[in-house]
């Protein structure tokens, strides 16, 4: 939020009288969800010229991108410094201030020289959480030297559904001047997406050593402790691995299937190794190459176009997996102990912005 002239005539006399500072007026004046940065930067123009009025013949010629606008955008702007969830969009900057889209565009790049980064997705994480996942990491670290993460084959599950994940973000329609809404045809306009999507859930398993096939669990079939162990375990994936070589650990996440009792007991006899549910950190897909890696791969290639049913989205699955580079499931995997490095660093919070430059 800006000030306006009325704020900025409390601030003067307060700050003249009363002698508050910054932090004073954040706590006395919590409705008006002023910024630190902003108020320092006003309250030392009043201590050093006495005003709170713009310097006649200040600042580049009278413009939209006057100094007074160019404040008011990175007030607006840079609010979450202050005040985390506060961001105001560039559109929403725009009614808020009256100056156009295009202008405060301008302004962020031109005049103010902002930086834009992308947001990134990720899992909500409790105390809790975070305390398991730092005590955790710092295990794997111990108990997995580097010279044993090639050995490590890292396993998930997945659903694919025929029609294509959305994000509307970027997607806009152009038509020509004067055309409005209502011209323009709907298949054009609109982005349908059904209902209830069919889907198909497939199982795979990667490592340095190679890869599994990829594991469909077909329609209807309910994914329990016992499915798990007795088709997707003891019939696809563990033959698979030992296909690749004698000895090697196996790696899960803390679905409650993996957990389950029975489970671990079957990898206790079944595996040279494997990490237990005690040992694996909780809501970390930002830990497991083939949830932080080779998913988002696989997705690019399965959803290039428009999938008509479950038998073409079964189609791509496969194509997608064939075509996977090794080379990208090696760099993941060498990403591993780096990845948990960070977790601890970050005292097992979120990591993954720490990571891209």
């Amino acid at each position: 939020m800006v000030f306006t002239d009325e704020d900025k005539v409390v601030i003067k006399f307060l700050r003249e009288n009363k002698h508050y500072g910054a932090k004073r007026f954040l706590s006395e004046f919590p409705a008006k969800h002023w910024s630190l940065s902003g108020l320092n930067k006003l309250l030392k123009k009043i201590d050093n010229t006495g005003s709170i009025e713009r310097s006649k013949g200040a600042g580049r010629p009278r413009s939209v991108r006057s100094d007074d606008n160019i404040e008011r955008v990175e007030q607006l702007a840079l609010s979450q410094d202050d005040k985390p969830g506060t961001h105001f969009t560039q559109r929403e900057i725009s009614r808020e201030t009256g100056i156009s889209l295009m202008t405060v565009n301008r302004i962020l790049k031109d005049d103010l020289r902002l930086r834009c980064f992308k947001k990134l997705r990720a899992t909500e994480l409790t105390a809790a959480n975070k305390l398991a996942r730092l005590q955790r990491a710092r295990q794997l670290l111990i108990k997995y030297p580097a010279s044993l993460v090639n050995f490590i084959v890292f396993t998930d599950e997945k659903v694919f559904t025929v029609a294509r994940p959305t994000n509307s973000q970027n997607d806009r329609v152009y038509a020509r001047a004067g055309t409005s809404k209502k011209q323009v045809a709907s298949v054009r306009l609109l982005r349908t997406r059904p209902t209830f999507s069919r889907s198909l859930m497939v199982s795979v398993g990667v490592s340095a050593l190679g890869r599994t096939s990829i594991h469909f669990v077909e329609p209807g079939v309910k994914v329990n402790g016992q499915y798990y162990r007795d088709v997707l375990l003891m019939q696809e994936l563990l033959p698979d691995i030992r296909q690749m070589s004698d000895f090697y650990v196996f790696q899960q996440d803390s679905a409650p299937a993996h957990r389950a009792r029975e489970t671990v007991e079957l990898l206790t006899k079944e595996t040279p190794d494997f990490i237990p549910p005690t040992l694996w950190p909780p809501n970390s897909p930002d830990l497991n190459p083939v949830d932080y890696k080779v998913w988002s791969i696989m997705q690019e290639k399965v959803y290039k176009t428009r999938i008509t049913d479950v038998n073409e989205l079964r189609s791509r699955i496969m194509t997608a997996w064939d075509e996977l580079d090794l080379r990208i499931i090696d760099t993941a995997i060498r990403q591993w102990r780096t990845r948990l490095r960070a977790c601890v660093k970050a005292e097992g919070g979120h990591f993954e912005h720490l990571l891209s430059k």
